[in-house]
């Protein structure tokens, strides 16, 4: 694709994504707490990002004088867990390795924001699919709005007077992968992105009927009348790009992932940068391994 179709198409992404708010609502931050934690220093924060409601925040750096570091957006899992919400980044869950990705981002000299995403953490308190008929009725689509805050919170990262802008990353596990990869493709701030087991092709997901497996949260109208999920993981190529798979998730389906890492892998070499694409298979079901961890940090440290 040539830059303004690329352009083109992911303007098209985002208008699919429903009414959402002004892309330039000013951003306000309340610091509410700073702590010293397992040897990085965690701000907990409310933020002003979508001029609805506030968004709870932690913001890990390394301790110590930081500037211009690389800087990560950490996007927490759904597991039908409305409570844990961000708080995964810091404590981590039973689906990730050990320690929270929070320790490991910081240990590696880099600065990190995770947000509560809509309806987890702090902004519990309705079901998802009472918020889900909430918005559509007001013209809005709830993932539409989650993305719309994680652009937000990049905006106020790429800020932050500790972190290079031009160095800026995006990892997740499920519901997070999810995000990892939607944010990258529509927010070209985003050098590097490692999604873990949820690159999930839409229409191999309707022939083994696991779309139950997804909560409501997932689903945009008409999105399958413009883009399959190849084609939206396209738009990130140039740039850097890990996928983490497990054969045995019923998530994303096997027969899924074949046809999304041929059509990346051809994306990427007609770019000139096969190395940049990276899609590593394990025997397992939906969590991060060992081996899967390991291969994201070297992913980080290679490109970030």
């Amino acid at each position: 694709m040539t830059d303004a179709t690329t352009a083109q198409r992911r303007a098209e992404l985002y208008a699919l994504l429903g009414d959402l708010p002004d892309r330039h609502h000013p951003i306000a931050a309340e610091t509410l707490a700073i702590s010293e934690r397992d040897g990085y220093i965690l701000e907990t924060l409310v933020l002003d990002l979508n001029g609805i409601e506030p968004v709870p925040a932690f913001l890990a750096r390394p301790a110590g004088e930081v500037r211009q570091a690389p800087a990560v957006l950490y996007n927490h899992a759904h597991g039908g867990d409305y409570v844990l919400g961000k708080r995964e980044f810091i404590e981590g869950r039973g689906a990730l390795q050990s320690p929270p990705y929070a320790k490991v981002l910081t240990d590696l000299g880099y600065c990190a924001l995770c947000i509560d995403s809509w309806n987890f953490g702090e902004r519990r308190g309705r079901t998802e699919s009472e918020l889900f008929k909430e918005m559509l009725w007001h013209g809005r689509v709830l993932w539409g709005m989650m993305v719309y805050d994680s652009i937000r919170a990049l905006d106020y990262l790429a800020e932050r007077p500790e972190v290079d802008p031009t160095r800026l990353a995006t990892l997740g596990l499920s519901m997070g992968s999810t995000m990892a990869w939607w944010l990258a493709a529509l927010d070209e701030r985003v050098k590097v992105c490692v999604d873990i087991c949820c690159l999930t092709d839409f229409q191999e997901l309707i022939a083994t009927r696991g779309l139950d497996g997804h909560g409501i949260y997932y689903y945009v109208p008409r999105l399958l009348q413009h883009f399959d999920t190849a084609g939206i993981n396209a738009l990130i190529a140039p740039r850097a790009h890990l996928a983490l798979a497990g054969n045995h998730d019923e998530l994303t389906p096997p027969a899924g992932l074949d046809k999304i890492d041929a059509a990346l892998r051809q994306v990427y070499a007609e770019q000139g940068v096969p190395e940049r694409w990276q899609m590593l298979r394990y025997d397992t079901g939906h969590f991060e391994t060992a081996h899967g961890r390991k291969a994201v940090i070297a992913f980080l440290q290679r490109w970030l």
